[in-house]
C-alpha cells in the first residue's frame, strides 16, 4: 500500500447541516488514509463559524475568510493554505454538500498514483445516478475534424462516457470538477492555483485543463466514489439566485477561449450570447435585472475582465450603484 499524506479541503458557505454530514464522513476515515481536513468558511452567516469552533479533532483546521469569495476563491485560498502550511503530498477538494463514499480514501491509497498529476472520483447523486455537473471532461478540440464533431454533437463529446463509471480500470481524461479531485503537490507546484476571481462556474474546468497540460496526465478512477447531495437544475428553467447569471455567462468566455483558442472561442461565445439574450422572457418581473446581468457578463467576458466583485454583481439586480 502506497504511503502518502492526503489532506481534504472543504469549501462551505451557509450550509451548516450539509457540512456536518460531510465532516462526519471525513472524520470517520482512518487517519492513515486521511491525514488532515481543512474547512474553508466563506464568511458564513448561519452560525457555521461558531459550530466549527466547538469541534475538537486534531485533524481538523478551519480557515475563515473575511468575505464570501465564492467556491473559486475558497478553493484557491484552501489549496494555498494546505500547500504552504502542511506537508500534504495530495489534496482532495470537495464542496460542503459532497463527500466520499465509505472506503474512498483507502482505495485511493491502495493504488500507485504517482503516474498521474491528478485523479478524479466517480461522482453520483445519493440515489446512485451519475452527477452530470461532476462528470469528467474530455477535450475534443485537438483537430479541426474533432472540433466540428464536438460542435455538432454537443455535451456528450465533452464528457466521459457513462460506461467509464461501470468499468473496473482507470482511464485518461482532460479535466474534471472540484468534487473528488485529488491533486498532487507536484502538479500544483507546476500549474499554480485556481483563479479565485471567477467566483463560481468554470473555475474547476479552466484550472484542471491547465493542470493536465502543464503538469502531466490526469486520471479517472471509477473505484473511488463520491456522493454529491446537490439540488439539480432543470434545463430550460430560470437560473436562481439571479446573480448567478452573471458568473455563468461571463466565465463561459474563459472556458471557450481556453479550449478552442481566442478566435473560435469568441465566435462561439457571441453565438451563445445571442441565445442567452432570448432567455430574458423567462424571467418575468426580473427581466430587466436579467438583461443588466447579461449585458455586464457579455461585456466583461469579451474584454476578459475579472474585476467586478460580488457586491457590484448584486447591485446590477436592483440597478443601484456603479455595478463594478
Amino acid at each position: 500500500m502506497t504511503e502518502m499524506r492526503l489532506w481534504a479541503v472543504v469549501v462551505t458557505f451557509d450550509r451548516r447541516d450539509q457540512l456536518a454530514v460531510t465532516l462526519r464522513r471525513l472524520l470517520e476515515s482512518d487517519p492513515v488514509d486521511l491525514a488532515g481536513i481543512l474547512v474553508v468558511d466563506n464568511a458564513s452567516t448561519d452560525g457555521t463559524g461558531a459550530w466549527l469552533a466547538g469541534l475538537k479533532d486534531p485533524r481538523l483546521r478551519v480557515l475563515t475568510l473575511s468575505r464570501n469569495q465564492g467556491g473559486a476563491g475558497g478553493f484557491e485560498a484552501g489549496l494555498r493554505h494546505v500547500m504552504e502550511k502542511t506537508d500534504a503530498r495530495w489534496v482532495c477538494l470537495m464542496d460542503d454538500d459532497a463527500r466520499p463514499v465509505a472506503g474512498a480514501f483507502a482505495r485511493f491509497r491502495a493504488r500507485r498514483r504517482e503516474d498521474r498529476a491528478a485523479w478524479f472520483a466517480a461522482v453520483t447523486y445519493p440515489d446512485g445516478a451519475i452527477c452530470e455537473m461532476n462528470r469528467p471532461l474530455l477535450d475534443p478540440f485537438g483537430s479541426a475534424r474533432s472540433t466540428i464533431a464536438a460542435l455538432i454533437r454537443g455535451r456528450e463529446t465533452f464528457h466521459l462516457s457513462p460506461d467509464a463509471f461501470r468499468a473496473s480500470d482507470p482511464v485518461d481524461i482532460d479535466g474534471g470538477s472540484f468534487v473528488g479531485a485529488f491533486l498532487s503537490r507536484r502538479a500544483v507546484e507546476v500549474a499554480g492555483y485556481p483563479d479565485g476571481r471567477l467566483f463560481i462556474y468554470g473555475d474547476d474546468t479552466t484550472y484542471t485543463l491547465q493542470l493536465g497540460r502543464l503538469a502531466g496526465p490526469l486520471g479517472f478512477d471509477p473505484d473511488i466514489r463520491f456522493e454529491h447531495d446537490c439540488g439539480t437544475t432543470i434545463a430550460g428553467t430560470p437560473i436562481r439566485p439571479l446573480w448567478k447569471v452573471f458568473y455563468l455567462y461571463r466565465n463561459r468566455a474563459m472556458v471557450y477561449r481556453q479550449t478552442v483558442g481566442r478566435a473560435l472561442g469568441t465566435a462561439i461565445y457571441l453565438g451563445l450570447g445571442a441565445v442567452w439574450r432570448l432567455r430574458a422572457g423567462r424571467y418575468g418581473t426580473d427581466r430587466a435585472a436579467y438583461l443588466r446581468l447579461w449585458r455586464a457578463a457579455m461585456s466583461d467576458g469579451l474584454a476578459g475582465r475579472l474585476d467586478r466583485d460580488f457586491d457590484a454583481v448584486r447591485a446590477l439586480i436592483s440597478g443601484s450603484g456603479p455595478g463594478r
